[in-house]
């Protein structure tokens, strides 16, 4: 119910097109009583051997035409109605999950794969049109109408109506079975349908990987295991499906025959027959919303199933909130400084302990140390892409905790190892941190990055499409575009993490080339493995065991004996 309640509540934008379609379905429901009625009038006109019948008839037969009209501009209206309602209700959640997924931290993405989150997303979402256009204003119209057949049962005959109604608290009990006994199922399948997409997803990404490592058999099994458990659960739901809808049939089949029974009892003591053949005709309408109410009951325990799984995305918070009065900063100076930062990603295994460093404005400080000691968690603070445990960072000496997300990275430009390339054109692809930027602009930044001239060497230029994830480019081409984005960006601070780490030598010097260009007048920090490339670096932290162990100069520091000297020899620097 919950659920139930947490969905009428996220569409209240649509409740307008709802109310019309309910109205439409009470004026279906009202004008489906019509026909017995009619019948009824027509018997007692037979019996009564009425000298205008044939006139009373016609008269008749032109009302239920006119009735026949009017429902069907009533389902018209229901159908037009509860479609439009449940389908942009299904856009808007599909908008704000996708909204709310943009605005979560890096650490809830750690142990969600990616196909999971599509699944909730476009799969789950879906299932919500069964609960607005289906489920819920068909249980509606089943509930008006039955209450309108139940008033029109009692006053034909009170006993036959009571007669009639016997056995709706033992279907009531087959619906609460089914209800109670298939969401979990319907759940469970919603969870294997997404484990489905996060196997294709992850298998479609990696098919290198797969091919050359002779897994394909492998992996056909592991999606065949995920296929087979969905139709598993489909088949139990299924089952429990066989078994209460006939039994609910049965159910109103005996009180048809009961209705009969009595009915048959009581004209053989005067009861009038059109009566009892009235009756029977609205016995048909009455038992009919129980039937559909057992059938939607399907689709309304999948919507909910999946309506949990939505709102379960929906009330994860982010643990890198936004303040509620940032500070604005505007275009910043560069200056960052580390205050006895603490962070860990798990509970008791801290990755930075104590950590201190101050970066000047316009300088470039290079981190190194050896592998996991923190580097990379150093920059993802500064991006904000997690808040630390302890301590403070700060930016133009204000907390980043006081400042928008937005403004921070207003502020900010990033080149990872892990170039990310989106599947479109080159150009694209290099614009794609910059509002609005013109050709020529892009062309600039392209030939400051030295990507210039392979790019034009391509079929089309800066109109070749690189493919997902930038396939169709090599590693340096793919760094050197994500370099000419950084510098179309053109923002105060720049962080280069690993920039040169998977190239080879020849493309690491262009790299370096451009990137001796982009840090000019910016705060930049460096993560390097190749200490030789960091040798002009204004200064140079050492990170060892979640702190600063050192910190100066290249040349400082081979002076001084330490970590850095061992470091930069034993790598044949």
């Amino acid at each position: 119910m919950k659920t139930a309640i947490k969905i009428i509540k996220a569409a209240r934008k649509y409740w307008g097109w709802l109310v019309i379609s309910v109205v439409a379905i009470l004026a279906n429901s009202v004008l489906g009583l019509y026909l017995p009625r009619a019948v009824r009038r027509l018997m007692f006109l037979i019996s009564d051997r009425d000298p205008e019948l044939v006139d009373k008839a016609l008269s008749l037969a032109g009302v239920f035409l006119a009735v026949a009209l009017l429902q069907w501009v009533a389902q018209f209206l229901k159908t037009f109605c509860t479609h439009k309602a449940a389908w942009s209700f299904v856009h808007d959640l599909r908008v704000t999950m996708y909204s709310h997924l943009q605005k979560l931290s890096m650490s809830f993405f750690h142990d969600k794969q990616t196909g999971q989150l599509m699944s909730r997303i476009i799969n789950d979402t879906e299932k919500m049109e069964l609960f607005i256009a289906h489920a819920s204003t068909e249980i509606l119209a089943g509930a008006l109408m039955f209450i309108g057949v139940m008033i029109m049962l009692f006053t034909i005959n009170v006993t036959l109506a009571w007669v009639s109604v016997a056995v709706v608290p033992l279907v009531g009990v087959g619906v609460w079975y089914y209800a109670v006994k298939v969401r979990p199922l319907f759940k469970a399948r919603q969870q294997i349908v997404a484990e489905m997409n996060a196997v294709l997803q992850d298998n479609i990404s990696g098919i290198r990987e797969i091919q050359i490592f002779n897994r394909q058999e492998r992996e056909t099994e592991h999606f065949e295991a995920a296929s087979r458990r969905f139709t598993t659960y489909n088949i139990m739901a299924l089952t429990r499906s066989a078994i209460v809808y006939p039994a609910i049939t049965f159910l109103n089949q005996i009180g048809t025959v009961l209705v009969i029974a009595v009915g048959g009892l009581l004209a053989t003591r005067g009861v009038a027959s059109g009566d009892i053949v009235a009756f029977i005709l609205y016995l048909s309408s009455l038992y009919t919303p129980i039937n559909n109410l057992a059938r939607e009951n399907e689709d309304l325990q999948e919507a909910l199933a999946a309506g949990e799984r939505i709102f379960e995305l929906l009330d994860v918070c982010t643990d890198v909130p936004e303040p509620e009065n940032p500070v604005s900063l505007g275009k910043v100076r560069g200056e960052i400084s580390f205050n006895n930062v603490d962070f860990h990603y798990n509970e008791g295994m801290p990755v930075l302990k104590d950590f201190t460093l101050d970066i000047k404005s316009g300088e470039t400080v290079a981190l190194v140390g050896p592998t996991g000691v923190g580097k990379t968690t150093v920059a993802s603070l500064v991006a904000r892409f997690y808040d630390p445990t302890g301590g403070s960072v700060c930016l133009d000496g204000v907390d980043l905790k006081d400042i928008s997300l937005k403004d921070l990275h207003d502020n900010i430009s990033m080149v990872l190892q892990d170039v990310f390339l989106f599947h479109g054109t080159v150009e694209e692809n290099i614009a794609y941190g910059a509002d609005n930027p013109t050709h020529e602009q892009i062309v600039a930044a392209a030939k400051v990055a030295n990507a210039h001239e392979f790019i034009t060497e391509m079929e089309k230029g800066y109109d070749t499409v690189v493919g997902e994830r930038g396939v169709r480019l090599s590693g340096g081409q793919k760094q050197r575009i994500s370099i000419a984005r950084a510098i179309l960006r053109d923002k105060p601070v720049l962080i280069l993490d690993e920039a040169t780490a998977a190239v080879d030598n020849s493309t690491e010097r262009l790299i370096h080339e451009a990137i001796d260009k982009v840090i000019e007048n910016r705060t930049t920090i460096i993560i390097a493995h190749r200490l030789s490339t960091i040798r002009n670096a204004d200064k140079i932290a050492v990170i060892d065991k979640g702190a600063v162990c050192e910190i100066g100069t290249h040349e400082e520091l081979i002076a001084r004996d330490g970590m850095y000297k061992r470091l930069y020899f034993a790598a044949g620097e």
